[in-house]
This record gives C-alpha cells, sequence and structure tokens, in this order.
C-alpha cells in the first residue's frame, strides 16, 4: 500500500523546503531565508518509532510519534520577531520510518 501525504497543503505561504519519501536521518537546507512572522512546519510519518525535527537556527524542535501501517501528521509554528536569514531543518529518525516534511511562512495577513 502507497503513502499518501499531505504535505505540501499547509496554505497560502512561501515555501521554504518541501521533501518527500525520505527515511532516518537528514539535514536539509532551506530555499529561501526564514523572515519574520510565522514560521510553519508538517511532517507525515510511518514506520515504528519517534521522528525528531529540529529548525535550525530558530530553535523549534519536535517529536512526532509514528506508527507502521499509519500515516501520522504533526504540524507545529512559531511566531518570528527577528528574522534568521539563512536556515535548515534536521530529522533524526529511526531507518525504519519514512517521513515528508513541508516548512513554509504564510503570507503576511493570511494567519
Amino acid at each position: 500500500m502507497g503513502l499518501t501525504f499531505l504535505v505540501g497543503m499547509l496554505g497560502a505561504g512561501e515555501p521554504l523546503l518541501s521533501a518527500a519519501a525520505m527515511r532516518g536521518n537528514a539535514e536539509l537546507p532551506l530555499t529561501g531565508e526564514i523572515k519574520t512572522g510565522v514560521l510553519a512546519v508538517q511532517v507525515d510519518c510511518r514506520g515504528g518509532g519517534t521522528l525528531e525535527v529540529t529548525v535550525v537556527p530558530v530553535g523549534l524542535t519536535f517529536p512526532s510519534e509514528c506508527v507502521a501501517g499509519d500515516v501520522r501528521s504533526t504540524y507545529n509554528e512559531i511566531r518570528l520577531h527577528e528574522a534568521r536569514g539563512a536556515g535548515s531543518v534536521r530529522v533524526t529518525a529511526p531507518s525504519g520510518v519514512r517521513w515528508a516534511l513541508t516548512v513554509e511562512q504564510p503570507v503576511p495577513g493570511t494567519r
């Protein structure tokens, strides 16, 4: 059975990262600068274990419990009062966990 990930459907915003069909650990650079305002992160995962997401240099870190046979989604956002410039997302996950991730900054006034 294939995975159906909802990632990439956060809404009207500037996408900074979209990754699909990933496994295990990864560190991925953001494609744009981190500006002031809301930074939204959604991760979908499947497989047994805990996945951890860290947005560098923002300091946002959160776990997501992944389950074999089921896609789990976790959404987090943080409001930034100063720009951070370049950044990356670090994901730590067991090798048997498949995941997808989207990071975006909503257009001002849409949240």
